[in-house]
This record gives structure tokens, sequence and C-alpha cells, in this order.
């Protein structure tokens, strides 16, 4: 603290916050030990974090103020790059504050985050509305001096400005005070919906009494329902979570279409109950302040605001891909029901394929027309061999080597480490945090989280990052079985975390996954493709009992029922991506949640087997933040870039191909948002990506020229 003391002119405030602040808070102590300092999990504690906020808020503050009454003119250094260097407090903190939030939730957590989020909320606003900054950041994006400077701190500085132009800089006092009231309104709002939302989760489960509910459940299903049971102490056989690693299964193996019916309406009425924890009332004053917000920024509608930082920036443009892919989706959904319906109608039973029904019945299909028993493929696919399998990958594309370590602190027993370098130069290039287990507190789903943002602006900072899962954890000394969904989701979120990890810029702020919305599922989602590679499936996907490689009869029933499904998986995710952009577009006009759904969707001719991936009262997505908000649809653009980008192996010598990787990691991989995201990709593919190589992977016509 001394040394912050003689650098920065400090405000009475923030000495007065110091002296009540205890200095053995362990959350404001720099992170000391191996790798540059990693986070002391061991001496934190929840009760440390509302003190630890309060002062590292008022902290980055002043520092901010310090720059902003520089009397010396702006320049590049004592201006943008001091932005950069401001709140490295505050960022520890925040990166701790997160892991509660999403991994170790809690009833004593709840209400500090409640209290937190308006006052993060508040720092940002305070931030970009003050004056003298914008006025220095301005002054030096309209100098003609700037083209001096590198092309990365020209792109610093454009993204400086237009962020704080984004959030309300120009705007008059009384609009800024406004959109800063929003700011703080909404934060609270989103953790309101969050914490419904894992309220619901914890609480509700289905149980299973008797035998023959577990019908047709493979073994590690069942095991981990019985053991779910003990867990929560329930007089019963078992009990499935209302979650998705546990409902997804169970909707496609159970035989019992009762208990699939009352698993599928649990599930999809999360946040929608009518009870406390009913997200309904919620998301409708989430929508009314983004179009308030909206409006005060100049903008006709939230979408109009939200996509001017992304790679559409339009909602026309966004909208005009998801009806592009919307039709054949749909049309390609009803030719796989008929099949279904057949199989019911065989079966002598009197019924219409429900959404219940859909993935069961899809597996029967999918056996049939494919000889493919997804609990076959299982017994080949291991979590532990399968991560072995990223790590290979990582190390064929980017040159990147995975060692287990054990001397950081973790927060759970579940949460493993590994350190990252280079194979050939042996430089540590960051960690890789696992936390692969589906547990109480913990956020459905899958996600990567960076703790720590590479940079080279303050010595060579190493990146720290995570991935996050809910597999359902099985017995001991048995080995995890994954379905082949959530083996592409490890893939998919380790793309996150390999862009994170070859990130090789100077100024944190344009450091890995910090991109554009719509841009940042691109490295996550290509690397999926890496998964059913046969150098993978030889080397990795081997047989939990035998240790025996899959065969290869085995892999080609896999590639050839690859674009098996691809109707469903299109339609419940663009219906999501489809209703997010539409009630945002939708104003500040009155919504009625349950309407506004059922009707859109009817205009859409969404068939009735299928509901969305996330129905709204559950989206978090898009309601416990704003990072998604109006922009589910970046799943679909991304994913047109990334089938684009693989097509540039297989155009070459195949997956594996070193220059082509090479290409992929110095212009894509690890340039972060140094540059604009279109030009990226162009220096990669030397054109703009065409929507033709997803309609192929999907097995959809190609739309008419």
């Amino acid at each position: 603290m001394k040394k912050i003391i003689t650098v920065l002119v400090m405000s009475t405030s923030l000495l007065s916050i110091e002296a009540q602040t205890n200095p053995e808070n362990p959350l404001l102590k720099k992170w000391e030990g191996p790798y540059g300092g990693v986070p002391a999990f061991n001496d934190y504690k929840i009760s440390d974090l509302k003190p630890a906020f309060e002062f590292a808020i008022q902290q980055k503050l002043d520092e901010l103020d310090a720059i902003a009454n520089n009397p010396k003119p702006p320049t590049f250094d004592n201006t943008i790059a001091a932005m950069e260097l401001a709140g490295k407090t505050f960022t520890r903190i925040n990166a701790i504050f997160g892991i509660y939030s999403t991994n170790m939730n809690s009833t004593e957590f709840g209400p500090v985050e409640a209290e937190i989020s308006p006052k993060i909320a508040g720092l940002s606003s305070k931030m970009y509305q003050n004056k003298k900054l914008f006025l220095r950041i301005e002054k030096l994006y309209n100098s003609p001096e700037k083209e001096k400077l590198t092309p990365e701190q020209q792109r610093l500085i454009w993204l400086d400005y237009n962020n704080f132009v984004r959030e309300g800089a120009k705007l008059d006092d009384k609009s800024k005070m406004k959109v800063g009231e929003i700011n703080q309104k909404l934060a609270g709002l989103f953790s309101k919906f969050n914490q419904n939302l894992l309220a619901e989760e914890n609480s509700q489960y289905l149980e299973l009494k008797t035998e023959s509910d577990f019908d047709g459940l493979p073994e590690e299903l069942k095991n981990a329902a019985i053991a779910q049971a003990k867990q929560r102490k329930l007089p019963v056989l078992g009990c499935v979570a209302n979650t998705r690693s546990f409902i997804e299964p169970f909707l496609t193996y159970s035989t019992k279409r009762d208990l699939r019916e009352k698993a599928f309406k649990m599930f999809v009425s999360r946040g929608d109950n009518g009870n406390a924890n009913d997200n309904n009332a919620t998301l409708v004053t989430i929508l009314k302040l983004r179009a308030e917000k909206a409006k005060l920024l100049g903008f006709p509608t939230f979408s109009h605001w939200s996509l001017t930082n992304t790679m559409a920036k339009t909602p026309e443009r966004a909208l005009e891909l998801m009806e592009e892919v919307w039709k054949p989706a749909v049309a390609q959904v009803h030719l796989d029901v008929a099949a279904m319906q057949k199989i019911v109608d065989a079966e002598g039973n009197h019924f219409e394929i429900a959404p219940w029904d859909y993935r069961y019945y899809a597996e029967i299909v999918r056996k049939q027309k494919y000889d493919l028993d997804q609990n076959e493929v299982k017994q080949y696919l291991q979590l532990e061999k399968l991560r072995e399998g990223m790590f290979w990958t990582a190390g064929e594309l980017f040159d990147l080597d995975f060692k287990q370590i054990t001397n950081v602190s973790i927060y759970h027993p579940d949460v493993r480490v590994w350190e990252v370098s280079n194979k050939t130069s042996g430089k540590v290039v960051g960690l890789w945090y696992f936390d692969p287990y589906a547990r109480a507190g913990k956020r459905s789903g899958a996600w990567m989280n960076a703790y720590r943002e590479q940079q080279k602006l303050d010595g060579n900072i190493i990146t720290i990052v995570s991935n996050n899962c809910n597999f359902i954890k099985g017995n001991d000394n048995e080995p995890i079985l994954i379905s082949w969904i959530d083996a592409t989701t490890l893939f998919h979120e380790f793309g996150h975390a390999l862009h994170g990890l070859c990130s090789n810029v100077k100024y944190p702020s344009l450091s890995g996954t910090n991109v554009a919305r719509d841009y940042v599922e691109f490295p996550s989602q290509i690397l999926e493709r890496w998964l059913a590679t046969p150098e993978v499936l030889n080397k990795f996907a081997l047989h939990y009992k035998t240790n025996q490689p899959i065969p290869s009869s085995l892999v080609d029933r896999i590639q050839a029922a690859s674009k098996f499904n691809q109707g469903f998986s299109s339609v419940e995710a663009i219906a999501s991506s489809l209703i997010d952009m539409k009630l945002h577009l939708a104003g500040d006009a009155d919504i009625d949640p349950k309407v506004f759904e059922r009707e859109t969707l009817a205009k859409l001719d969404m068939p009735k087997e299928i509901v969305m991936r996330h129905r709204m009262p559950q989206f978090s997505h898009v309601f416990s933040s704003d990072d998604y908000a109006s922009g589910y649809y970046s799943y679909l653009w991304a994913d047109v870039i990334s089938a684009d980008a693989y097509e540039a192996f297989t155009e070459g010598k195949g997956p594996y191909d070193k220059a082509v990787a090479k290409k992929l990691f110095e212009t894509v991989f690890s340039v972060g948002n140094t540059t604009d995201q279109g030009d990226a990709y162009r220096a990669f593919r030397d054109r703009d990506p065409k929507i033709d190589a997803l309609m192929r992977a999907r097995n959809f016509p190609l739309p008419v020229k």
C-alpha cells in the first residue's frame, strides 16, 4: 500500500476506508508463490469479500482520478497504459468473487453477492462517466500522433474510446446519472435471477422409488442417481437432480414415459413455478431497464446498442443468419419426427411424439439407422483419457505441454491444476485449473474462466485459466464415462482455455478471449472438431474395462452418424437465439413472458416436439449478466466461422496440418483483440467466412446464391 501512496494522490475517502479495513484481509494481499503468484484459496473467507471490495473499488477509483487529473498532456503511457495498470487489487478480488458465484455458491454467499454486484456496476459507471478521463482518451483518439504508435497501442486507444462512448461518456450529466442507476439496478437483478435459478436446481429432483423406475438407464447413471439420493438423505432408491447433466441422459434412456415427462417438465420449468424463486417478474424488469438504457444511449433498442461491438454489427444481420439456418433445420426436424413416430406406432402405442419423447426415440432411430448405440460409444469415452486427448491435441496444434502440479492451493478437492508450457522452448505460458464435477452450489452447464489475463505491460505475466463442467461423479476408483455430446462440450470449453493460454499480447484488455462476443466462440467451436479425428479416437477413446482402442468400425459409424439429429440441436438453440433477439428488439413494450414465448414460437412454426434450449425464466446467458444479452446468436455466428475455418485443414493435409495450425495460432489464438476480428479471420483464411461449410456440416441444403 505504501508504494501506491507514493505514486498517487489518494483521496480522504480511500484513506478512511484503508484505516477501517483489516490489513490482514487475505483478499487484499497480492497473489504470492510460484508462477508469478497464485490465488491463496485456503485463506479466503466469504466474510472478507465485502470489506475487501469496498477498499479495492475506492482504490481503483482514486487511481483513475489520478490519471484523469494528471496536469501533464495525455500520452499513451500516462493515460491508456496507466488505465491498464489501475485496479490490480480489484481485478484479483473480482476473480475470486466470480469463483464463489459460479463454483461455490451458498446461502452465506447469496446476500453478499446481492450487495456487492451493484457496487461493482457502480465502479464501472463511475469510470465511464469520468469526464476528465474521457477527454484525455478522446484527445489521444483524435490525435494525428496516434499513427506513430504500434498497431496494438492504436487498437487499445480505439477500444477504450469506443467503450467509453458506448457506455455514455458523451451524455449529459443527468443522463449519465440515470445510466449509472440502471446499471446498478441491473446488477442486483442479475444476482437475484442467478440465485433463484440455483435454488430451483438445488432443491428440485425426481424421485426413483422402485427398481422399475431405473429401467433403461445406463449403469453409471443408475449409480449416480442412487448416490444422489444418499447425498440428499432421501428415503428412496434414487433421484434425478434438476440439472442438464442428469436430465438429458435420463430423457435419452429411461423407458418410463411418465417419469420422462415429470423430469422434462421439472427441468423446463426452472424459474417458472410461481414460487419465491420465480424469475418472470425479474426478467421483465431487466428488459425494461435495458430498453430504457438503450434509449438514453441513443439507440432504438437494446439489441441495436448491444451489437455495436460485435462482428454482426446489427440485429438485422444476426437475424438474417438465424433465419437462413432455421428453415432447413425445422424441415429436418419434421423428417426426423416422422421416423420416430413410425417406431411409436409400430410399438402399438397411441401417442404423438412429445418433447419428453424426442431424445428417447431419436436414440432408437440412431441405433436403427446407423447401428450406433451411444451407450456402446460411451464405454470408450473416459473423462480422464479424453482430457489426455485434449492435451495431446493442444500439443500437436500449438506445441503445448501439460504437467500436473500440486504446489498451488485449490478452492475444492475436485479441482486439479496443470502447468502449461511450450514444448519447444520449455517456457511456461499459464496454469490450467480443472473443476469437472457437478455439486451443490455450482451453477449448471460448462464454462471457462480467466483468473488472470496474460500480458507483458507489467512484466511477463502468464495467464491462469480454468475449465468448469458438471459431469456426474461416479463411485470411487471407477472411471467417469461421458456421452459424445459431453465429450464435445469438454473439447469446446478447452478451446476457450487454449484461446487464453496461447495469448501473446502486451496489454491485458486485449488479451486472450477479450474479443467480440460473436467471435469468442470461434476458437472453442473449432476445437470441438478434433474430438472426432481418428488420431484422438485411436489413442484416447479406450474401453474402460479392456483398455482397447475404439474399433475402426465403430469410428466409421460415429462418422456416418455425425450429421444425425442436427435439426433438433439447431432448432432448440436457434429458437433461444431468436427469442433472445426479439425480446430485446421489442423495446419497452409490456411483455408477458409466457405469452411472448408462445406467440413468437408459433409465428416461427416451432416444432411442437421441441422446446427452446433455454426458456426465458432459466436463460442465465441472457438474464444473469449482459454478456450474452441479445447475443445468444453468437454460437451460430461463430459456428459458421469455425466450420469454414476447419475446412482450411481438410483442404490441406488434414486436421493436423502443421502449416495451417501455425497460421491459426498466429492469426487467431495468439492475437487476442489486437486487431479487428474480421481482419484476423481474413488473415487466416484469405477471405471472409462462408455459410456453406456449416450447412454441409449439418447436412442442410446449401443456400441458393
